[in-house]
């Protein structure tokens, strides 16, 4: 249960670790505050109970809440807790669920309408004017936590006259790389499964943003074959072990370091590659290697793995679509 919680949250163990430090300590602190002001209004059996439950409603919406940001803030994990507060405003209804593109449109969140309506009229004017400059190549990240990657990606590609980052794809409520999206200005779409896998898997959207690649960067679905083939040899994945080992269905994230250690192994890596209808089998791209040390664990082994992606991945997208033309 533990581990399914740290995939779904994307931390580190050691963060995974602090949060539920957190969670507990509210649950305890929140319990002794209702005591004390409890006593301190004379509350007692004889109260009424209606009383008592607004009295508990109260707490647990504004004090509780408040309580675990305290402790977050006071613990270095108020960036987590924020997202986690608005997720459940959002689910209360006291924020709405939705987006702003780069120029300031309403972008819907597509879980709560099942739908996105976006304009791009001007660009694809552009693109089928004759003799114009050349297009910018633009870029959609697809990626489902933290999104450490996506945001070398930004920040290497920010400056670049003929490379942009023009989408950010993601299918996981509160995921970090939404909030990078934000920060750096980048429309971003929350999707689901069903239009995923037994629609258009949002090859409209795509098509409308003049997405001419795409890059997978920590995203856990698999590719269905109507994106694959809207996008011939234009898909790219990274994965964080040297592939053909360790590669296919389930293998992601911690799990991955897990199995490499647990095999003895003295050596691992990244390996970007193309992405076909098959989990991890499409043609590989570049691979960098790091040592595997006696005393490493999943936690030091994906550390060391985070530095190569962080130091390759974007050169190695970069360099891919400018030689494609």
């Amino acid at each position: 249960m533990f581990k399914h919680l740290q995939e779904k949250w994307g931390v580190s163990t050691r963060q995974f670790w602090i949060i539920f430090i957190i969670f507990g300590l509210t649950g305890t602190t929140t319990a002794l505050l209702t005591r004390y002001i409890t006593a301190w209004l004379g509350m007692d059996a004889t109260t009424h109970w209606v009383w008592k439950v607004l009295l508990q409603v109260s707490i647990l919406l504004f004090g509780y809440q408040c309580i675990l940001l305290t402790y977050a803030a006071l613990l270095g994990q108020w960036a987590f807790f924020w997202k986690y507060e608005k997720k459940l405003c959002r689910k209360l209804g006291i924020i709405r669920s939705e987006r702003r593109d780069i120029s300031g449109k309403l972008f819907i969140d597509d879980r709560m309408h099942q739908k996105s309506k976006i304009k791009n009229q001007k660009l694809v004017e552009e693109r089928q004017t004759p003799n114009s400059k050349p297009q910018t190549k633009k870029i959609a990240i697809f990626a489902s936590g933290a999104g450490s990657n996506a945001e070398k990606i930004i920040e290497h590609l920010a400056h670049h006259s003929s490379l942009q980052v023009a989408l950010i794809i993601c299918n996981k409520t509160g995921a970090g790389v939404l909030s990078i999206a934000e920060k750096h200005h980048i429309p971003s779409l929350l999707i689901n499964k069903e239009t995923f896998f037994g629609g258009d898997a949002y090859v409209g959207v795509l098509k409308e943003y003049g997405i001419d690649f795409i890059v997978l960067a920590g995203f856990l679905w698999k590719i269905p074959g109507t994106l694959i083939n809207a996008y011939p040899g234009k898909i790219i994945n990274i994965h964080p072990a040297l592939l053909p080992k360790y590669g296919g269905k389930g293998m992601y994230g911690m799990r991955v370091h897990e199995s490499v250690i647990a095999a003895g192994e003295k050596e691992s890596g990244i390996t970007i590659h193309y992405v076909n209808e098959h989990f991890d089998e499409g043609e590989p791209i570049f691979q960098a290697s790091c040592a595997v040390d006696e005393y490493d664990t999943p936690d030091s082994l994906a550390q060391k793995i985070h530095a190569l992606e962080h130091a390759h991945f974007p050169q190695v997208i970069e360099k891919l679509i400018l030689s494609a033309g």
